[in-house]
């Protein structure tokens, strides 16, 4: 992983960057870790991908966490953490967008917790993002099968990768969060594995890959 300077707006924000400098990249991706993990853990997805022209850039979770409770209790649950979570990626895509990472050109990615605050933030977001990468995650709260937004989420791409047997994610989820995001028109592709565990696989790499070189 060869780290990166950021400067102007990003230079305070507390993040750790790898990959391509801002002025050289064609697409930013933003990395959310999982629970007990951190930025310098998930900042490197920029080698396993190997694209040289993506410019990531990771935050750390306080405590290293993002919200304490299961992601399927009821939302009170796991405030004001949630709140506070969703906001930290705001304030991130702002400041991408300061250095002219607009949505067409800005993708989340994220494992677990992060998988589950990367798609949330899409589903009360329309278009905020050309993509999300969801490695073992799905919408958060009790019930994703009747989400309250409507607004359109036409030509945004989305991966959702997650083992049938996940011990922290029903594969029940998964394809709940696949259903609501493509009746609102996003480009989803989901898939179930039959390996047990709780991590990213080669085939879920290489489908973020093609994902990522289809932005743009």
């Amino acid at each position: 992983m060869s780290e990166i300077r950021l400067t102007g707006p990003l230079a305070q924000s507390g993040l750790l960057a790898a990959g391509s400098a801002p002025k050289d990249a064609r697409l930013a991706v933003v990395c959310i870790h999982g629970r007990g993990a951190s930025a310098a853990d998930i900042i490197g997805l920029s080698d396993a991908f190997g694209l040289s022209d993506v410019l990531y850039v990771a935050p750390d979770a306080p405590g290293g966490a993002w919200y304490p409770a299961p992601f399927t209790q009821p939302l009170s649950a796991n405030e004001p953490y949630l709140s506070n979570a969703l906001g930290r990626i705001e304030e991130i895509l702002a400041g991408l967008k300061a250095e002219g990472f607009g949505p067409e050109r800005t993708v989340l990615a994220g494992f677990s917790q992060g998988a589950c605050l990367s798609l949330e933030y899409l589903a009360r977001n329309a278009g905020s993002v050309a993509g999300v990468l969801g490695f073992s995650g799905g919408l958060i709260g009790p019930d994703a099968a009747n989400r309250p937004e409507t607004a359109s989420l036409a030509g945004t791409k989305v991966f959702i990768g997650c083992s049938r047997t996940d011990p922290f994610i029903p594969a029940l989820r998964v394809m709940e969060t696949e259903r609501h995001l493509a009746a609102r028109g996003a480009e989803v592709e989901a898939v179930l594995y039959p390996e047990p565990g709780h991590s990213i696989n080669g085939d879920e790499i290489a489908r973020a890959v093609t994902l990522l070189k289809a932005i743009g």
